[in-house]
């Protein structure tokens, strides 16, 4: 219980704060630990009650309380709790095993020194940068212990990571469908190997709007094979054929999905594209080259875009046919968003949803030098990738997803209504003929 001695003056007024935190913090704390103690006894009480009509011969009692546990600290959102969980004594046995029965609580599991919550938390304070032997200093302060805040029990719990990665790849795709993707190859360094980590990220949005994690996987460099043999997995486990697909002109992917999906729509990123073409000119003509080409993708329509691209190449192909070049080359697939509807131009000119998010990633890594091996890269990226999820916004426009879906026409970026009296009209034509 909490204490406050005061002679001469009110209680809690000008009361030192307890060692290592404020007063307001030792409060929440002792509340907390009041009430997870009456749960606890409520629990129990029930439990007995529950068991009381089973006595044994001599008309005692099968289900008693025993007193308590061994005091212990539990880890918890409000800081660290003292508790010492009542105990039971349960003399029933199984008819089926003929082992004795036990009494297990729900709301404090045994040997359990951190809430769910916690738990999932420390995990993403390791991906998000804090290294493994700053879990103490930095949040002894904050939570009031350093109880299970070890190197250990970080990377014990970094450990089931991989196993939820490979869960996550073995799931049927069946009930999914994702009208838009982008995709991206991330490259990681590992620590203890010579090669690279290519980590192909595929990311959809499914018709109602929503923005959801399609496929992680461990590729070589980005290639055609390791694109294949990803969307090949995709397709057996369900996937149907995305409308549009949005990615970088470099990936192996454009070769793998005309093969797998032949129906899907290409679209390149212009965020690469960019880099691509200012790397063909010098930096005194850059910012003006930048400008030129926010010209065509910010543009009223496909029309006005070309109109853009046009001048862009009339501007600079004479001096640097190759920055014209990698614009004019590539003009149609960079212009495939103008196709879809306007609210969803923003979201399908780049690979932005992939690069923004790995971003974290790549803090990850410059901590660490790197994952220690290729399946704790993947299992990284795919827990990042899980928390990022849910605070990931639908699409502008989320209703217009579904009519990209049925093959609805948008010119300009808005849909065409189709007349009723078209088809009507063509009927008598072909009576006659």
């Amino acid at each position: 219980m909490l204490k406050i001695s005061d002679e001469g003056a009110l209680p809690g007024v000008n009361a030192p704060a307890a060692v290592g935190g404020s007063l307001l913090d030792e409060i929440a704390r002792d509340g907390a630990r009041q009430m997870l103690a009456a749960a606890l006894l409520a629990e129990v009480a029930a439990y007995v009650d529950a068991h009381a009509d089973q006595v044994d011969e001599d008309g005692h009692r099968l289900v008693v309380r025993n007193g308590h546990h061994q005091p212990r600290e539990v880890m918890t959102a409000a800081g660290a709790v003292g508790v010492r969980a009542p105990r039971v004594n349960d003399r029933r046995v199984d008819a089926s095993t003929g082992e004795r029965m036990r009494f297990s609580s729900a709301i404090l599991p045994a040997w359990a020194r951190k809430s769910p919550q916690v738990a999932q938390v420390l995990p993403l304070l390791y991906l998000h940068g804090l290294s493994t032997g700053d879990f103490v200093p930095a949040l002894e302060q904050f939570l009031g212990s350093g109880a299970g805040l070890s190197s250990a029990t970080i990377t014990r719990l970094a450990g089931q990571w991989q196993d939820d990665a490979t869960a996550f790849g073995k799931r049927s795709l069946a009930g999914l469908d994702f009208v838009y993707v982008w995709v991206d190859g991330i490259h990681l360094k590992v620590r203890l190997e010579q090669d690279k980590v290519c980590l192909l990220v595929m990311i959809g949005v499914r018709a109602d709007g929503r923005k959801e994690l399609v496929a992680l996987a461990d590729g070589y460099r980005e290639s055609t094979d390791s694109w294949g043999d990803l969307l090949r997995d995709c397709k057996r486990r369900g996937m149907r054929a995305p409308v549009l697909a949005v990615g970088d002109g470099a990936l192996g992917f454009w070769k793998a999905v005309r093969e797998v999906f032949p129906d899907t729509r290409e679209q390149r990123c212009w965020w690469h594209k960019i880099g691509n073409v200012l790397n063909c000119l010098p930096k005194s003509v850059q910012p003006a080259a930048k400008k030129a080409l926010a010209e065509i993708y910010n543009a009223e329509d496909k029309d006005h875009a070309r109109m853009a691209a046009a001048e862009f190449a009339a501007e600079y192909g004479a001096k640097w046919p190759k920055a014209a070049a990698k614009v004019i080359d590539d003009l149609d697939v960079l212009l495939a968003f103008y196709d879809y509807p306007a609210e969803h131009w923003i979201h399908l000119r780049t690979t932005n949803p992939i690069e923004s998010t790995f971003a974290t990633v790549r803090l990850r890594q410059r901590i660490t030098k790197g994952p220690g091996s290729r399946a704790a890269g993947i299992a990284m990226a795919f827990k990042l990738l899980e928390s990022a999820q849910a605070r990931w916004r639908t699409v502008n426009a989320p209703h217009l997803v579904a009519l990209v879906r049925a093959g609805a026409t948008f010119e300009k970026g808005k849909l065409v209504e189709r007349s009723p009296q078209q088809p009507e009209a063509q009927a008598p034509q072909q009576q006659v003929a």
